[in-house]
């Protein structure tokens, strides 16, 4: 699994957002704060005529992300420049046929063509993406914490049926709702990365080549459409705790430590630590010290209060 968000997959989801109605709501206060940013850096024209072109919902070319990205942005996108003509023309061939290509698709052949994609990538990611970091990483983190519980309680095929309602484990098969064309991926003893990301609603995404070194893109927002998202509001059981609280108690569903439950609310270690301190004193949340820090999980009565009695537990 990841340690870190993929930033150039984080790139080419949210453009997916700007596209689809779909989760909109879950965004809402992205799609707001991420089209004033773009808007106050002079981006409108790149993202509307060189980005999201090249980003459409459906397939577009593999190369765009490269596994180097894993290491970084700066990482990525130099993996971006450096790609033979070759693979891109392939790529490019494969992109016309299977979605609205732009007309300027074949010019990515050309290195100064990458070179000013690339330009618009860091731009982007500067402006709409890096602020909202620590949503991605809380996410993550959180994530991260409900399969390492299920990996230490059910080993791998505890982990593997607990990847969301988009995937369904039925050894040794793992089934996938998937955007497009049914599909069907050998691993043939690779190994499968598995990719959070805070930009992906809905169904897992993974790269159209095969022969790739594979990766599984998918949503940590485990909310379903009728229900609040991971970092909306949500009105009943804010009213009753406050937004803050409310936000910290769904957040601690995936076990989170403190740091964690800050940067998820937006709010000081010391704020969220007085919150924790009332969740655990209204019997909602139990912590527990793992060396340095204090990993905060959810109680039976927690549960219930968050989803209803007939889901605690």
């Amino acid at each position: 699994m990841a340690t870190v968000s993929d930033p150039l997959w984080e790139i080419a989801l949210s453009l997916h957002r700007f596209q689809a109605s779909e989760g909109r709501w879950a965004y809402a206060s992205w799609f707001r704060d991420a089209q004033k940013r773009l808007i106050d850096k002079d981006l409108h024209r790149v993202v509307t005529e060189l980005l999201l072109p090249l980003f459409p919902g459906t397939y577009y070319p593999d190369f765009l992300n490269p596994a180097e990205a894993q290491v970084g942005l700066t990482a990525g996108i130099d993996a971006i420049v450096e790609t033979s003509p070759e693979r891109i023309r392939e790529e490019v061939r494969r992109f016309a046929a299977q979605a609205a290509a732009p007309a300027w698709a074949p010019r990515l052949v050309e290195r100064g063509m990458r070179e000013d994609v690339a330009e618009g990538l860091r731009q982007y990611y500067d402006t709409a993406v890096a602020p909202y970091n620590d949503y991605s990483r809380a996410c993550l983190d959180s994530e991260r914490a409900t399969l390492g519980r299920a990996m230490l309680h059910g080993g791998p095929d505890g982990l593997l049926a607990n990847l969301g309602p988009h995937m369904r484990w039925v050894p040794p098969v793992l089934h996938v709702t998937y955007p497009v064309e049914d599909r069907d991926l050998w691993l043939g003893g690779r190994g499968l990365l598995l990719v959070p990301s805070y930009f992906c609603w809905g169904a897992p995404v993974a790269q159209g080549d095969p022969t790739l070194p594979q990766v599984l893109v998918y949503s940590p927002h485990r909310e379903t459409l009728d229900s609040p998202g991971l970092f909306s509001s949500t009105a009943p059981l804010s009213a009753l705790l406050g937004r803050t609280r409310a936000l910290i108690l769904r957040v601690t569903a995936g076990g989170a430590t403190t740091g964690e439950l800050a940067r998820a609310a937006g709010v000081s270690d010391a704020a969220a630590s007085q919150h924790t301190v009332a969740l655990r004193n209204a019997g909602l949340i139990l912590s527990h010290r793992r060396g340095p820090r204090v990993v905060h999980t959810i109680t039976p009565l927690g549960s219930a209060l968050l989803h209803g009695p007939n889901q605690a537990g």
